[in-house]
């Protein structure tokens, strides 16, 4: 895969996982409608820096692969995009809408936000998987290090732009309703195009 290729693979399968309704948009929306912006962005920020746990092992052990075990390195690239073909169908499937616990709380300090968000990332097994997935289909033994860490850096960065804006506009009752009465179509667009880009990568692992 060509450098500008697996850039627009990471780009891509990054912006669907983080775009997708979940725990961490369900805990910045909640953060911020009870406690404020600036607690939910701190919040964002936990997350951002949640993400570099699941980047910092997942680049070890696919370092560890390329070099002793590159067949198993094609069988763990299968099965990732398996697993983005799989999660696309789940996603098409979806009919359980996203919640936000609104009830009252005691306000929640920056740090304890970005505590809470750091361990609801770090903890999160999707995440380990989307992660794990965009590195065994993207990275190869001629990826310099310095553009690895650029890709989890690139990760981190958008998880942290996008729930910043949650944080920002969407801690209004209003505006949290709009976006959660459009799931449904969400879930469509973003399951079909995880579909799409397991196939695509599959094969390309294949040939």
């Amino acid at each position: 895969m060509t450098p500008p290729a697996e850039l627009l693979a990471v780009a891509t399968v990054t912006l669907l996982a983080v775009i997708s309704p979940g725990p961490d948009f369900a805990m910045v929306t909640r953060n911020s409608y009870l406690s404020g912006r600036r607690t939910g962005l701190a919040c964002a920020l936990g997350i951002a820096l949640g993400v570099q746990v699941h980047v910092f092992y997942t680049m070890f052990g696919v370092s560890v692969l390329m070099r002793h075990a590159h067949g198993l390195l094609t069988v763990v690239k299968l099965l990732g995009a398996a697993y983005l073909i799989w999660i696309g169908i789940q996603t098409l499937r979806n009919r359980t809408r996203l919640t936000v616990d609104t009830r009252a709380a005691p306000v929640m300090s920056g740090l304890a936000a970005l505590r809470m968000g750091f361990l609801t990332n770090a903890l999160n097994p999707k995440t380990t998987l989307f992660v794990v997935s965009t590195y065994t289909q993207v990275v190869n033994v001629h990826t310099p290090l310095t553009v690895q860490f650029g890709y989890g850096l690139f990760m981190s960065l958008a998880h942290w732009a996008w729930f910043s804006l949650v944080a920002w506009c969407f801690g209004a009752a209003a505006l949290r309703a709009a976006m959660l009465r459009r799931q449904g179509l969400l879930d469509k667009t973003i399951g079909s195009a995880l579909c799409g880009l397991g196939v695509a990568l599959g094969f390309s692992n294949l040939g």
